[in-house]
């Protein structure tokens, strides 16, 4: 499997595989492709991370809304050529300020000694 996190306010568009863009026709089938509900939250932007399949080389992304974030007003799609692996989606993970899971309250993750003296 590979993965890729994306920010909320943005949607998957075209899919390729090795021989170029995704077709369902010739494949028979639609890529596999899953919002897994777990997201990040860095620098106060949501991230909804992905899972799609191993023959997914490549993903266009497009916003679905307007944003007021100067950074990215003029973006209107984004291609995602460096896909992720499982090893390097928990790295991410790690070091995310915020992890939640989309049917738990958003909370800050706690040191071990915090946590640790809860469970008592």
């Amino acid at each position: 499997m590979k993965y890729f996190f994306l920010a909320e306010g943005w949607r998957v568009g075209r899919v390729w595989d090795s021989a170029g863009v995704w077709d369902d026709l010739v494949q028979r089938r639609k890529p596999q492709l899953e919002r897994i509900n777990l997201g990040i939250i860095e620098q106060g932007e949501t991230f909804w991370l992905y899972r799609t399949e191993e023959a997914v080389v490549m993903v266009e992304v497009k916003r679905t809304e307007q944003t007021t974030n100067p950074a990215v007003q003029g973006i209107a799609q984004v291609l995602l050529k460096r896909l992720i692996d499982a090893r390097e989606t928990l790295e991410r993970l790690s070091k995310a300020e915020v992890i939640f899971n989309a049917c738990e309250p958003r909370v800050p993750l706690t040191s071990s000694k915090e946590e640790s003296g809860r469970m008592r």
